[in-house]
């Protein structure tokens, strides 16, 4: 598949920079994942398949900068290794399915798991797994965020609610997302790499984008305590709503 970067325009480009920068700032606030914010709107600039490799990058260096922050590395990864290595097939049948599908569809699937994830951060449902299923729950979470992840570039359904339901400590939560993501994302570099999506020229435009990323970190971070988190996740939860729908209709017949 050929590279966008030599057909980007200067609005496109702008907008792609602007959205690296929005989506940092949000990650910076409120911890939400950089991706679930970065990828409905670049998605809607440039289309999926085009979108997907240009928020890897980025997504890393934010939740490496995230996990430094948060520790409890070593703890997390004893407790949900089953979790982790879980994500590999998941993933590669994702990435297999994503070869396959049109991009319209692949953004309308990823508009209605934007949808799900909406509604479920919206509820906030206090559930609580029951004791003893941590751990034969653990392997499928990690196989079904992988399919998701592959087919649509989306990361957060179900481990977030998976791990909600844990009742986990602040940290340790993050920690657990994050190495999620992380591990998902390098995946996911290789696998639209062999599928001809991840080119050099996308790598560039992620690399030049990292600037702008750490704007937006820094941003986030020095409002963080200024600004209602409640209220701004509210707002972008709202926002991807808006995009989730805006993604699903271009599918309906």
């Amino acid at each position: 598949m050929p590279s966008i970067f030599l057909e980007l325009s200067a609005g496109h480009a702008a907008a792609i920079l602007a959205t690296y920068v929005f989506a940092a700032t949000a990650k910076g606030i409120t911890g939400l994942g950089f991706s679930t914010t970065c990828l409905p709107i670049l998605a809607l600039v440039v289309g999926l398949k085009d979108a997907l490799p240009l928020v890897i990058i980025p997504s890393v260096c934010s939740n490496l900068v995230v996990m430094r922050q948060a520790g409890h590395f070593r703890e997390t990864v004893r407790r949900f290794w089953p979790m982790l290595i879980a994500l590999f097939p998941g993933l590669g049948a994702g990435l297999w399915a994503l070869s396959w599908i049109e991009g319209v569809q692949a953004g309308a699937i990823l508009g209605i798991v934007l949808l799900l994830w909406c509604a479920f951060t919206f509820a906030k449902p206090d559930l609580r797994l029951p004791a003893g299923f941590e751990r034969p729950l653990a392997p499928l979470s990690g196989c079904l965020t992988g399919l998701i992840n592959g087919v649509t570039g989306s990361q957060v359904m179900p481990v977030v609610p998976f791990l909600m339901m844990l009742h986990l400590e602040r940290n340790l939560f993050i920690q657990a997302l994050n190495c999620s993501f992380t591990l998902s994302s390098f995946v996911m570099a290789i696998g639209l790499g062999q599928l001809g999506l991840f080119s050099q020229d996308d790598f560039l435009i992620s690399v030049l984008g990292l600037g702008f990323v750490f704007i937006g970190l820094t941003i986030g971070g020095k409002i963080r305590h200024r600004l209602s988190e409640t209220l701004f996740r509210s707002a972008i939860i709202a926002m991807l709503s808006v995009m989730g729908v805006s993604l699903v209709l271009p599918a309906l017949p």
